[in-house]
């Protein structure tokens, strides 16, 4: 998972602008095609070393900088597209790496924005995190898609049963786009960030709850009222059953955990008794 430097916070936020003004009332099929056309210029500089250090020259003039994207683009993207590169480009960025990454965010928001559009948001953060659900329990399966040498389009196919019925097609995207990217990392914790993102741009934070026995309709609203006081903002609940936390909850809210569970509060127990 990659951060951004302060230089780079700035320059991101620059070229989102961009982006959010070259969608203002456009359709969810228009934000599709940018979001296509981001992710495939992301690849593309990940790929090639040369480029990516020459678009993300900070010492170089930024007109040269333009031209070269437009140059070795082309006709490959549209205009809108190469208005958020060009405004991407232009910007100083810590590192030509950070400024791909910047351009892979500005891509998933691009197709986020798109399944918000369409209205279907929330079934693309539930195919996520059901992914990744399945993923995790499956360490076959997780090798084989972390497998940098796998087809990329088997691997789309096999997630396409996976999620079995109708997967939305900004899933499938997002997905894709990962699977080109993921060099070795963990799928699971990716696939993870983009639920979060789809969840992010609904302005909620994901709790992911694990419990020992399911959670009632009522028991779920009154955990997921309890957590939006603490954080002071909407939270989605994800649920899973897992019988070995051994009562109780265990909640996990971006790095933070809340740990209710025997196991959890015998631990902390232990803890202050030594000392």
């Amino acid at each position: 998972m990659t951060t951004l430097n302060a230089a780079s916070r700035d320059a991101f936020a620059e070229a989102e602008r961009r982006l959010f003004a070259e969608l203002d009332g456009t359709t969810a099929e228009v934000a599709a095609g940018l979001g296509e056309d981001l992710s495939a210029v992301a690849r593309l500089l990940g790929r090639e070393t040369g480029l990516r250090r020459a678009v993300g020259d900070p010492s170089a003039d930024s007109a040269t900088r333009e031209g070269l994207v437009r140059a070795v683009l082309g006709e490959k993207v549209g205009e809108r597209a190469f208005a958020v590169l060009a405004a991407a480009v232009t910007a100083r960025w810590s590192s030509p790496r950070e400024l791909v990454h910047g351009i892979v965010l500005l891509g998933r928001t691009a197709l986020l924005i798109s399944a918000e559009k369409d209205g279907r948001l929330d079934a693309v953060e539930d195919e996520l995190f059901r992914l990744g659900r399945i993923v995790a329990s499956r360490p076959d399966l997780e090798q084989l898609l972390s497998d940098p040498a796998g087809n990329v389009g088997g691997k789309t196919a096999l997630v396409r049963g996976l999620l079995a019925d109708k997967v939305e097609s900004v899933t499938l995207s997002l997905v894709e786009d990962l699977l080109h990217r993921l060099r070795g990392g963990d799928v699971v914790e990716e696939i993870d960030e983009l639920a979060g993102a789809a969840a992010a741009r609904r302005e909620r934070s994901v709790a992911y709850v694990r419990t020992a026995v399911p959670l009632t309709e009522a028991q779920q609203t009154r955990l997921a009222a309890t957590l939006t006081r603490i954080y002071a903002r909407q939270v989605a609940l994800h649920l899973e059953v897992d019988p070995t936390v051994g009562g109780g909850l265990l909640i996990r809210v971006g790095d933070e955990v809340i740990d209710g569970t025997a196991a959890g509060r015998l631990a902390a127990l232990g803890r202050r008794l030594a000392g």
